[in-house]
Parts: C-alpha cells; structure tokens; sequence
C-alpha cells in the first residue's frame, strides 16, 4: 500500500461562478489556525509539528485507501491545461486527483489575482475556513468534502469562466456607456482592483478615415468601492492607497505620432506597464505627474481596444500593492477583454450612427413646422413604432390652399423601415404637388395611385385626403383605404364620420369617391393612422369607438360651450394607449376649425372690361368703410387696381374680387388664365410691368396659385 504526503497544494484561481457578484475578495489568512480541519503546513526545510519527519502522516492512510477505492470504479480525469506548479513540475503528474504536492505554504496567495479566503463553486474557502453551507462532494472525485477541506481549482478553467462571463456581460450593451460600463463592472474587482478606459475623441464611424491628430478621452473610470456589504459571504476588502488607484488618468491625452504610447497601441497586444515602452507611454497617457504614482510590478496592464479598422482608445487595469501581482495569463484575460470591448463599441457607434440617420430621415420627411391658417387650428403628434424602428411609414401634412383653403392629409405606407419611410416621403411629395393643383381630392387620390404603382408593384399605403373651405364651413373627404376621421363638435358629441372607405392606393384600376360635409365653427376633425387604434389586443372598430368616446369624456371636463385646448387634446388621445397597445407607428393630425363669418366676407363678380379696375376699388373701400377699416383705403385701392387691371387684360370670363377681414385683410383676384404672373424689371421705357413691383413692396405677402379653371392672385396686408 502506498501512502501518500499530506500537505496541501495551493487551490487554483479564477472567478466564482456561485458568487452573484463575480467579486474575488483578498481577506489575510493567519499562518496557525486552531480547531482547523487542514493539517498545519510548514515552509520548506522546516516540519511542521505534529507530522512525521518522513513527510507521512498517520491520518493519510484511510484518505488514500478511500481514493483508491473510487478511482477503480472511474476514469481518472486528464491533467491536461492545468499550469505548472511552482516548484517547477505538472500539476497532477505524480500524484491522485485532488491531492497537490508538498512544499506550499498555507498563507500563500494564490496565482492570478484569487486571494485565500476567496469563495469557491462547491461552497468552501480557500483558507480552510468553514464553508457557509453543508459538505458537498468533490466536483472532479465525487467524494465528500470534509469541512474545512479546500477544494483544488483549475486556473485555466475558472480564467475561461470569467471571461465567458464577463464577455456576455459586456456583449448585452447597446449603446457606448452600457458597453463601457459593462467592461468596468466585469473587470473589478473580479480581475483588478481598478479600471481607466480611453476613448477616441470622436470615434471614427464605419469606414470613414479620421482627421486630425488622435485624441483619447477619459471615458470612465471604476475602483473597488470603500465598503463592501457582508451579506452572503463577502468580507471588507483591504482597499489600496487613494494616491495610487484614486488620482490616476488625465482627462485628455494627445498621442503624438511615433510616441511611445504610438507604439505600444499600434503593437495592439495588451502589455505588463514594467515594460520599457509601457514604462514610456504611461505618463504621456496619464500626465507626467500621475503616470510615476503606478504601484511596482507588474500590477497593471495596459490594452490597446483596437476595432475593426484602427485603434479606438486604451483600457488600463490595475491592483493595489496588498493584491498578488498579474500573471503572464492575465494578459490573453485582457486581451479578450479588450477585443470584446472594442468591437462592442464599434457596433454601438455604427447603431448611433443608423438610428441619428434614422431619426434624420423620420424629421425632414415630416413638416416641421404646421403652417397658420386662415379659419383653422391645428396640432399634430408622430410616435415611432419602437425604440428599434425610429422611422416609418405614417405621415401628415397641412397644405394652404387658395381661397382661404387647406388641404389635411394622412397616409400610412405599409411597414415601418427605410423603404417605408423612403415611399412616404415620395408620396407626401406628390400630394403637396397636386394640392398645389388645387385638384379635388379624389383626383388627388387617383394621381397618388398612379404614383405607387410606378414605384413598384407591392407599394402599398393607405391615405385621407380632406380640403377645409372656412368660408362655406364645408369639408370634402376623400379616402383611399384608411380609418375614418372622427369630428368632435362644440357641445361635447363625437361622431365617427361616412365616408367611403375605397382601395389602398398602389391597387390601381380603382375610383375613388369624395364627399362633402358641414364642417360648423368650433368642431375638431380628428385624423389618424390605425396604430392609435388597431394592435394585438384590440381590432380596428373596436379602437375607433374607444377613440370616439376617449374625445366625448375629454370635450365635457371643458363645458358645452368651450371646446378642449388642441394640444391637451392630442395628449389625451395618446394616453388611450396602454401596455402592449403600440405595434405600429402613430400618426395625428387635429384640426379646430374657426371658420371665417360671413360678415367678414366680400365677393364680386366683375366683368373683362376697362371699367372693372375703377369698379373694383369703388367696391373695396366701401367695404373696408364697413369695417371700419379706412385707414388701409389708399393701399388697397391701389393695390386692388393693379391686380385686376392684369386679370381683365387677358381674362375672357368674368374676374372674381373677394376681401376677408381676418386677423389680416385678404385680397383675393381670380380669372380664367393659367399662366402666373412673374415678378419682373421693368424698364424706364417701359410703360407697364409695375404693378407687381408695387404689390412686393405694400404687400405683407403676396402669392399666385394655378386653379383647374385659371389662376387666383392674392395679398395680405396686416390690420392697422
């Protein structure tokens, strides 16, 4: 029978998989231990009392007849990866599994940063103190633990552990901080005690080549914290110097072309700073004065975080001097650290970049600004799909429309992509430029039709197109597909309007069909797209009727007589949706219509003839004397005469004359001619081409809109 020596070898090192934190706290442990279960350890050449000189131990023969007896039912697990022993042989070579060699003192700190006392898998501490819980077996042997007992560890393991982990850890981040943080919280005080990571400033995106010189900002810094909660085993850890961990890292650093912090980031490979040319490069990195406050040793590692492309910043870590030094190890652990982390933050920088070209595309492909119309308020709201879909394809749009008009549009273009977004803005085009046709809406309907099918055969949206007239206080509705708009009158009710709901535009081979309804001075015409009332838990009729009584509740809070501010309205509308009812984008248009009284109207008919401009000015300052607007008589009157001296010159039907009184007083002048009148330069020979020289100087603003059956030419000028 063999006997076997008893003294213990070291346990391995690496992070605890069992410790919710991943945190390896260093805790002293005393040389003699009363009551231990271990045997005591003795330095070399010395023996330790109560052990045989021959290096045997009388407790030493059931231990190995208990080994004997399971490994004869068992494979022998292979020594291989296990890193050599300090006294220069194989871990395992000679010896049964789970029994180290001789000659490690007790008290030794273990390799790669796993100081005793140190928590491990199957619930023992490395020190040879108690275990919190019960005696579990051995995870290689299977045989049971006695208390006390420190079960041995794989270093090369535990490091492959720790690094999965920490690298999942670091992978979960989406943006720059999470990944920067997440390398921070995995590192310490697992792996060090503390942590500088550099960023480049600014971060190149892509491909794109970096101007200037390179720069690397300070980006964050994380040290173990002063005190430590003790639930669950943890002990206080001995924190190192305030002057050493605490003041290091200068906030800007400049590297200068063949440096040699040039050279060790261009060498990529993490280095041990006891090196000559990280020796070299810390002070450029850190400041002249913090770069010397390094602890000796090798007890800091600096890591080149290198991209896809170039090298985009530096991450130090670092260990208190009462921390047992880096191995050599511990520079691949930073490696792959360092190359996670780095591509992380290229793939975090590349997604910066998508979604601010997406929120870009989403912007401009909406109005900015709606624009102020006579006889009608409006308010609108856009809320993306999701977080991850920032653009889509709903839109809407407020157009002015001669005659006072305006045009409301609202269309949803299938998915929420680029193309999505992309076909939205081409469609919104086309529908600013046939409004500014002033076509009905059913043709403009059919034009966007038209328009789709050219994009492409699988361009599909759905569309509202409705034109406000506040003179005659009457709205006409087309619809292509959509949901219909709801119209909230001034005493509080909310009706669902009829209209023909019609194909989606991009069908082709359709008609649509427009209708005509009273539009009556203080109602609210509400327009939207199906995300504010279809999603997974609801259909689409369903969402409309709790639309249309969410707009009832909210008109009584205000009284029959007051309708409710626009803005809240909008808010309120939104607020219908609660959890898991967003699965498309929203768009929302709301429109207060005020209308323009006919009191505050003026509209003749004038024949093509020589005396209609001296008629016109007859009629206009009659009307302004009713309104008590005399002071503006001489401006239109002459102003009015030009315009209409242009119109009958050409026209062959009679011209129309309308003056509204608004916040501003609006001329309107309209014939039968298409052609627009140009502004121009005349000459001093010339005998006419003034008088529209003379309505760009007195006019507040003046503009000229082609009809279907002519032309309107208008000016504004503002109220005393």
């Amino acid at each position: 029978m063999t006997e076997h020596p008893t003294s213990f070898d070291r346990p391995s090192t690496g992070a605890d998989p069992t410790d919710p934190r991943g945190a390896l706290l260093h805790t002293p442990v005393p040389a003699d231990s009363s009551g231990s279960a271990l045997p005591v350890q003795g330095r070399s050449g010395e023996t330790p009392p109560g052990t045989d000189p021959t290096g045997t131990s009388e407790h030493a023969q059931p231990v190995a007849e208990q080994a004997a007896e399971a490994d004869a039912h068992r494979p022998r697990p292979v020594a291989e990866g296990v890193p050599a022993q300090p006294d220069g042989g194989q871990a395992g070579a000679a010896q049964p599994e789970g029994v180290p060699s001789a000659g490690t003192a007790s008290g030794d700190v273990t390799a790669g940063g796993v100081a005793p006392g140190a928590l491990v898998p199957d619930g023992g501490r490395q020190d040879g103190a108690a275990p919190r819980r019960g005696a579990e077996p051995d995870r290689r042997t299977g045989q049971p633990t006695a208390p006390g007992r420190p079960t041995p560890m794989r270093r090369d393991g535990d490091r492959l552990r720790f690094v999965g982990a920490a690298t999942r850890r670091i992978a979960r981040g989406m943006d720059l901080d999470e990944i920067v943080m997440g390398l921070c919280r995995a590192t310490v005080p697992t792996f060090a005690d503390a942590i500088l990571v550099y960023l480049r400033e600014p971060l190149p995106v892509g491909d794109e080549r970096p101007t200037g010189p390179l720069v690397l900002r300070l980006r964050r810094t994380d040290r173990i914290p002063a005190e430590r909660d003790t639930e669950g085993g943890f002990t206080p850890a001995v924190q190192p110097e305030p002057s050493e961990l605490e003041t290091l890292g200068a906030e800007l650093c400049e590297v200068r072309p063949g440096s040699a912090l040039a050279e060790v980031l261009r060498g990529v490979r993490p280095v041990f700073t006891d090196t000559r040319a990280a020796r070299a490069a810390l002070p450029e990195l850190l400041g002249e004065e913090k770069g010397l406050a390094l602890p000796d040793g090798r007890r800091a590692i600096l890591a080149p975080l290198r991209g896809r492309r170039r090298v985009i910043g530096a991450a130090l870590f670092l260990r208190g001097p009462e921390r047992v030094a880096f191995e050599a190890d511990d520079l691949l652990v930073a490696a792959q650290l360092a190359t996670h982390s780095a591509l992380g933050i290229d793939k975090a920088v590349l997604y910066g970049r998508e979604a601010y070209i997406a929120d870009e595309l989403q912007r401009t492909m909406l109005p900015e600004n709606l624009p102020r119309c006579t006889g009608v308020r409006l308010a609108s709201r856009y809320l993306p799909a999701a977080e991850t879909a920032r653009v889509g394809g709903d839109w809407y749009d407020a157009i002015p429309l001669p005659g006072s008009r305006v045009a409301l549009v609202v269309g949803d273009v299938m998915g929420h992509s680029m193309t999505s977004a992309a076909i939205m803005g081409q469609l919104r085009t086309t529908a600013q430029t046939l409004a500014g046709l002033d076509l009905p809406p059913q043709e403009v309907l059919h034009h966007l039709d038209e328009q789709a099918q050219r994009l492409g055969t699988d361009r599909m949206a759905t569309c509202l197109y409705a034109v406000y007239d506040p003179v005659s206080h009457r709205i006409t509705v087309a619809n292509a597909g959509h949901p219909p708009p709801v119209l909230l009158h001034l005493g509080g009710h909310a009706e669902v309007l009829r209209v023909p709901a019609g194909a989606p535009i991009g069908v082709g081979g359709v008609d649509f069909e427009a209708v005509e309804l009273d539009a009556p001075a203080g109602a609210t015409l509400l327009l939207y797209t199906d995300g504010l009332v279809e999603s997974r838990l609801r259909d689409v009729w369903t969402g409309i009727e709790q639309l249309r009584e969410r707009l009832a509740a909210t008109a009584q809070l205000t009284g029959p007589d007051h309708p409710p501010p626009l803005e809240a309205l909008c808010d309120e509308v939104l607020d219908m949706l609660g959890p898991g009812d967003r699965d498309d984008d929203i768009a929302l248009l709301a429109a207060r219509f005020d209308g323009i009284a006919p009191s505050d109207v003026s509209y003749w008919f004038l024949e093509p003839e020589d005396a209609a401009p001296g008629k016109a000015r007859r009629l206009a300052r009659r009307a302004l004397a009713r309104w008590g607007m005399e002071d503006l008589t001489d401006s239109v009157e002459l102003l009015v005469s030009e315009v209409v001296t242009n119109a009958v010159r050409y026209a062959s039907k009679p011209v129309t004359l309308r003056l509204l009184r608004t916040d501003v007083l609006r001329c309107e002048v309209g014939d039968d001619v298409p052609q627009l009148p140009r502004l121009r330069q005349a000459r001093a020979t010339d005998e006419g081409g003034r008088g529209l020289y003379l309505v760009n100087r007195l006019a507040r603003r003046w503009g000229a809109t082609r009809l279907s059956t002519g032309k309107v030419v208008w000016f504004e000028l503002n109220r005393g």
